[in-house]
């Protein structure tokens, strides 16, 4: 025979399981690491020395059967003149130096890989590729209503891409350069607000240890794997960090072992 007192122990017992069980769920979803919540399967990782280190190295990862597991080696590239800051992307706001316009940094965190680009007709890769022409230009205008976009001048005009120091084809229009013969658009500043930085990319370098204004850059043949290698089924991203950032971030973020 079970007593009102007895059942009073009981009901409390359960509804203190009850909660140790609520407790642990939560606990469970809230260390859930940020690139599994993001479902992310391909990654891109950039590790430089420092904040301020102009070059880097670039690996690739898979997401296979539960943990990270490398493509290929690492090798360099570069990043932007006056380092990294961070950017606007898919990681959580953050304590530090942000990127504005002009800064010469490259974005640190973690980016959408949404498309990629090039003066060719086509690519060979999975990704959504646009093939550029003279009249297209990145506009990185602030106070533009087309900042961070790239446009076409055929469909907005003459007027609207005014003081753009970003035409898409290089070729044409400064000098004969190759860096943007073949590239990926980095999804930096995704509501593309004026002054926080815009035309993050991927592209090709002028050279070893050069840096840039503020883009990725490597040799032609990396490239090539890299744009073989992108499926946009596999909901690519790119992280960029200096060492001591990656080391701290590793565990909260779900990062590679390097």
């Amino acid at each position: 025979m079970v007593t009102l007192t007895s059942r009073n122990l009981l009901i409390g017992i359960v509804m203190v399981f009850t909660g140790l069980l609520n407790a642990c769920s939560s606990h469970t979803e809230q260390a859930q690491p940020l690139l599994q919540t993001l479902d992310t399967k391909q990654l891109v990782v950039v590790v430089s020395d420092n904040w301020e280190a102009t070059t880097a190295t670039l690996q690739k990862f898979e997401w296979r059967d539960g943990t990270w597991q490398s493509v290929d080696q690492a090798y360099p590239v570069n990043l932007g003149r006056k380092g990294l800051a961070w950017g606007i992307g898919l990681h959580p706001e953050q304590d530090g130096d942000y990127k504005v316009e002009g800064d010469g940094k490259a974005t640190a965190g973690i980016f959408n890989l949404s498309s990629t680009f090039g003066y060719l007709p086509s690519a060979q890769t999975k990704m959504p590729y646009q093939a550029m022409s003279g009249n297209h230009y990145c506009m990185d205008v602030n106070a533009s209503p087309l900042y961070n976009q790239i446009v076409d001048e055929a469909d907005v005009g003459k007027d609207a891409v005014a003081g753009s120091t970003e035409p898409m084809r290089r070729d044409i229009h400064k000098e004969g350069q190759t860096i943007y013969k073949k590239g990926i658009v980095l999804d930096h500043n995704p509501e593309n607000i004026n002054t926080k930085g815009s035309c993050i990319f991927l592209h090709l370098w002028f050279g070893p240890d050069v840096p840039t204004a503020g883009c990725t850059s490597m040799e032609e043949p990396q490239m090539d794997k890299l744009l073989a290698w992108l499926d946009p089924t596999q909901n690519p991203r790119y992280l960029a960090l200096p060492k001591d950032e990656y080391q701290k971030k590793q565990q909260d973020w779900g990062l590679p072992s390097l």
